[in-house]
């Protein structure tokens, strides 16, 4: 049987395809990159933000096509069970859910104001006021994550979907020189220390490609 496909866009630029790229990495998943251009002009849309709807990325799996990531989330989970994308516990899996959907379909502000960009160093970056809300609102998240189960990920020593989800988070927490609390920011650094997060790094890094309006300081 053909192995699965994942389609992705840029790693520099693209928050959706490093969380679907997570989740199969997470779950596993035997998988073959398929990339499409930054200068293609869907996958530009979506990652300006222009795009009515986020069709990157998309995985192929034993017949099986399903975008959005919180769909791919859910589809793993279910082919690789034992993946642990989703906590054990009822009422973790029902937190864990929660805050992904929250991520999943807020904090707009944030994702106009601080767009990904693994290529940028912006240390005297302004946050808007509505994008530090958003940027409060996600610590907060992890902070009551971390204690309520331990760390150093969201839901203890296993990553779950949940990291996937805000690891795009912790990428633009870097770049714009974001001020942390002190449990925020030692869950960034586990975040972007994970082998995965230094494999897609280097190859963002690599990149040729660059989308102007990303390249500067607003």
């Amino acid at each position: 049987m053909a192995r699965a496909t994942l389609t992705i866009s840029s790693k520099n630029y693209s928050s959706w395809s490093l969380r679907g790229w997570l989740l199969a990495r997470f779950a596993k998943l035997d998988f073959d990159e398929r990339i499409v251009p930054p200068d293609d002009a869907d996958a530009r849309k979506e990652i300006l933000l222009l795009s009515p709807s986020i069709l990157v990325p998309c995985l192929r799996h034993e017949g099986v096509t399903v975008w959005d990531t919180l769909a791919i989330a859910e589809y793993l989970h279910e082919v690789k069970p034992r993946a642990g994308l989703l906590p054990a516990d009822r009422a973790a899996r029902a937190h864990c859910r929660a805050i992904c959907g929250e991520m999943h379909s807020g904090f707009a502000s944030l994702r106009a104001a601080l767009p990904m960009n693994l290529k940028g160093d912006f240390p005297d970056f302004k946050v808007w006021a509505r994008a530090q809300a958003d940027i409060e609102r996600i610590c907060e998240i992890w902070r009551d994550c971390l204690e309520c189960y331990g760390g150093p990920y969201l839901f203890g020593a296993r990553r779950t979907m949940a990291d996937a989800m805000y690891a795009p988070v912790a990428t633009r927490f870097a770049t714009y020189h974001v001020p942390l609390d002190e449990a925020s920011r030692r869950y960034c650094e586990a975040v972007l220390s994970m082998p995965e997060m230094v494999e897609w790094t280097e190859a963002a890094l690599a990149e040729e490609e660059e989308i102007d309006e990303l390249d500067v300081e607003f």
